[in-house]
Formats: C-alpha cells, sequence, structure tokens
C-alpha cells in the first residue's frame, strides 16, 4: 500500500466516527471498483432509484451498472416537457434510493453542497428514503468555508465547462461571484447532522474523483 493510501485509509476512519456522531453513516473503499459494488449491496430487488449530477457516479459505473436491471429508475434528463418534469420530479423526491457525490466534505464530518436549480440538495435534506453518497477523498477539505472555497473555485468552472455554461469562471477558471443566468452556485447547503440516523450513507473512495 502506497503512504496516500494508508493516508486516504487513516482520514477516512476519522471521518467516519465524526459522520457517524452526526447521524450519518460511513463506509471507506479502496479504489472505484470496490466502491460501485458497495453502492450496489445496499439496494433491495424493485427499489427505485435517481440520482443527481454528478461526474462521481458516471466515473465509478453507477449508470451503466443499473441500465441493465430490475430496478426503476427515474432520470429526469428523459422529461420532454415541463408538465412531464414536475411529474417526475414527484417520483424522484421520494425514490428510496437517492444518488449523489458531495462537492466537499469538512474533517469534522460535514456536508457542503452547491447546486443550481436546488434539485439535487433538495433531495438530501428530504423526500428519499436513502440518500448515498459517494465521494473521492480529494473531496476532503479543513472546514466548511474551506469546502465553499473549493467548489466555487476548483469544481464550478470545469463543471460549467461541461455544462456548456457562459459563466465568468468558465473563462477564467476561478470564481467572479457572478449573477448571471447561467450561473450553477444559486443553492449553498452544508449538512451538519441527519436527523434519520443512516438515511445518508457517505461511500468514500481511496481516489480523486470527479471535481
Amino acid at each position: 500500500m502506497t503512504p496516500k493510501k494508508t493516508y486516504y485509509e487513516n482520514l477516512s476512519d476519522t471521518l467516519i466516527e465524526r459522520f457517524n456522531k452526526r447521524g450519518i453513516e460511513g463506509y471507506y473503499c479502496n479504489d472505484k471498483e470496490e466502491a460501485l459494488l458497495m453502492a450496489k449491496r445496499f439496494l433491495t430487488p424493485g427499489c427505485s432509484i435517481s440520482w443527481g449530477g454528478s461526474e462521481t457516479l458516471n466515473e465509478i459505473g453507477l449508470f451503466e451498472a443499473l441500465k441493465d436491471s430490475d430496478y426503476i429508475l427515474y432520470d429526469r434528463h428523459l422529461a420532454k416537457t415541463p408538465e412531464e418534469s414536475l411529474q417526475l420530479y414527484g417520483k424522484i423526491v421520494t425514490c428510496d434510493y437517492f444518488f449523489m457525490s458531495s462537492n466537499a466534505i469538512s474533517l469534522d464530518g460535514q456536508l457542503i453542497n452547491i447546486d443550481g436549480k436546488g434539485n439535487r440538495v433538495a433531495c438530501l435534506i428530504a423526500g428519499p428514503k436513502n440518500v448515498i453518497i459517494i465521494a473521492g477523498m480529494n473531496k476532503i477539505v479543513t472546514d466548511v468555508d474551506s469546502g465553499i472555497e473549493r467548489v466555487r473555485n476548483m469544481a464550478s468552472p470545469p463543471n460549467n465547462i461541461r455544462l456548456g455554461r457562459n459563466t465568468p469562471c468558465a473563462q477564467l477558471g476561478r470564481c467572479a461571484n457572478c449573477l448571471v443566468d447561467d450561473c450553477i452556485c444559486c443553492q449553498i447547503v452544508i449538512t451538519r447532522k441527519s436527523n434519520i440516523p443512516g438515511r445518508i450513507k457517505v461511500i468514500l473512495v481511496g481516489e480523486e474523483l470527479g471535481y
């Protein structure tokens, strides 16, 4: 095991202990293949599943793994009209399992997420019976303020480029505290505790995943 892997493992032990104090279940996987297997182990036959936008979920192969299965999948991108989108959201917000990543995680176990429309963080806060968060160890930051700084300057610029958004950070490579129409930094949510013990499950992965 490399020194970095040993460091990740030791750090994950600390984070999992701090998650537990906050009503959040924490797990550690050595790599993305292991993380995918763990994520699938939580699922029950015929359960309903949805997800928030995430490069991490794509990188671990979650979408491919779910494609040919007996699960009920709610994909918000399949809605063709505003009416369909609204109906689909009603199903997503009450699904059995909601997958997402976290934009940042503080050393004391708080989750930091910044959203555009807010559908992802809304499901994190309430609705789905289980929220499964998969995050690479590159998402760990010292504190909440560092997490917000990380999201705005390191995650949002490449995400805006990926989404084809016309924002200052996509051009400059750093946050300009913009209020343009294409802004994806509209909602800032700090999850410091889950009052439903075990509803939120965080799978930490000993690799760099997502932005």
